[in-house]
């Protein structure tokens, strides 16, 4: 993304950002490189598929807590590229700490919470759903004055692309709620994953 898009996407949600992080989530890059996929390999050309399962308080509160520890360690990586060893195992223990399995449970929830979060209007902070989130953006990028004209065109152009490949379908519908309940908590922790 270029530089000068940053600053303009800042008029555009957390929550949506935080949705499309979910999709190109560092976890499946951690999950290779611990299979000793080369760094060159470990952006997939298609997200895999999200395991959605029934999300719990102590889930919310163990992503809540752990957050601040895993950025400390994920915020020293150079861009594109696949953690150590050592790095992996830095991430394990954090998310054991924390309450999770182990770094790809925690991964896991995190990606069924950005599912959730990017179906949420900022604004109202109610749940309407992904597509509705992207049209609304649209619309607010449309309206910005002040962004350039070429990053316009790109911001639109990426978000029609977030409206042809939609987001599945939330199967555990109480998530919703539960997210809710967590939703100014949660982007706070989380908002800043925008890169």
């Amino acid at each position: 993304m270029p530089a000068l898009l940053r600053p303009a996407l800042t008029v555009l949600s957390a929550a949506c950002l935080l949705f499309a992080a979910s999709l190109a989530s560092a976890g499946a890059a951690f999950a290779q490189a611990k299979q000793g996929a080369p760094a060159q390999q470990a952006a997939p050309a298609q997200a895999p598929a999200l395991k959605q399962i029934a999300l719990t308080d102590k889930q919310l509160d163990g992503v809540l807590a752990a957050q601040k520890d895993m950025d400390a360690i994920t915020e020293k990586l150079p861009e594109n590229t696949a953690p150590d060893q050592k790095v992996i195992a830095q991430l394990e223990e954090v998310a054991k700490k924390h309450g999770f399995a182990s770094y790809d449970d925690y991964n896991n929830v995190v990606d069924n919470i950005s599912l959730v979060l990017g179906g949420f209007d900022p604004a109202t902070k109610k749940y309407v759903g992904t597509e509705a989130v992207i049209k609304a953006q649209i619309a607010q990028v449309q309206a910005d004055k002040k962004m350039p004209a070429k990053d316009k065109k790109e911001a639109i152009d990426e978000l029609n692309e977030a409206l042809k490949t939609p987001a599945p379908q939330i199967e555990n519908k109480a998530n919703i709620d539960l997210i809710g309940k967590y939703y100014d908590k949660l982007v706070a922790a989380l908002g800043d994953d925008e890169n």
